[in-house]
């Protein structure tokens, strides 16, 4: 099977044309300013547990710099401040789901923006999270360098989805834009080894899903 990308035996992320990305950006830039009521509470049975699971894995310090990467409205940042951090980034293609979360979290800097893009400082980042937007990134090759260039020595990173990865294949029936999936561990130490990576904890379950990887020293 040749390299894609998509958690199975591939050894690199898919390369995708400059253009292709720009494509898949702007259709999911559009989706998600339609759909931003969607995002808020009242959450499902069961998610606000594992949203909690998911933070915790991020093992958050006091005054520590935190980047929510697709953060949508803003789901994980109250979970987050609980830890007390520094700084809370929130990074999102869709301007008004960041307006949204402006107005529900009013501390937390809002960035419009791939997150391939962003501009923050070189090893300014403790952790990261890439909450049920993983298979979105159009660009995970660029995304995953620029990541290890914010990042710390010894950040942490958390790819997660509190459905479960096997929610992507209900959402592949109405989106127009292509999905990944989220890779199986194997896989996930192949893909995220190359931008200095290693994987330090793994769960997979059929509503949960956490992968945290850890910036080498």
């Amino acid at each position: 099977m040749p390299a894609d990308g998509r958690g199975g035996p591939g050894v690199s992320f898919k390369a995708t044309d400059e253009k292709d990305i720009e494509r898949i950006n702007r259709l999911q830039r559009k989706l998600f300013d339609e759909i931003v009521h969607l995002f808020e509470p009242p959450l499902p049975e069961g998610v606000p547990e594992r949203l909690e699971q998911i933070v915790a894995a991020a093992e958050i310090s006091a005054g520590d710099f935190v980047l929510d990467v697709g953060s949508g409205t803003g789901i994980l940042v109250p979970l987050i401040q609980q830890f007390r951090p520094g700084r809370i980034y929130a990074c999102d293609l869709s301007r008004k789901m960041l307006k949204k979360l402006r107005s529900n979290h009013p501390g937390v800097k809002t960035l419009l923006s791939d997150v391939r893009d962003l501009d923050l400082p070189k090893n300014s980042i403790d952790a990261v999270f890439i909450n049920a937007c993983y298979p979105n990134i159009a660009d995970k090759a660029g995304a995953f360098t620029n990541l290890a260039r914010m990042l710390k020595p010894a950040g942490r990173l958390v790819i997660s989805h509190p459905l479960g990865k096997s929610f992507i294949d209900s959402l592949r029936k109405t989106t127009t834009f292509p999905l990944d999936d989220f890779p199986e561990k194997s896989a996930a130490i192949r893909l995220l080894g190359p931008y200095g990576f290693a994987i330090a904890a793994f769960v997979d379950q059929p509503q949960l899903y956490i992968l945290v990887a850890a910036k080498r020293i």
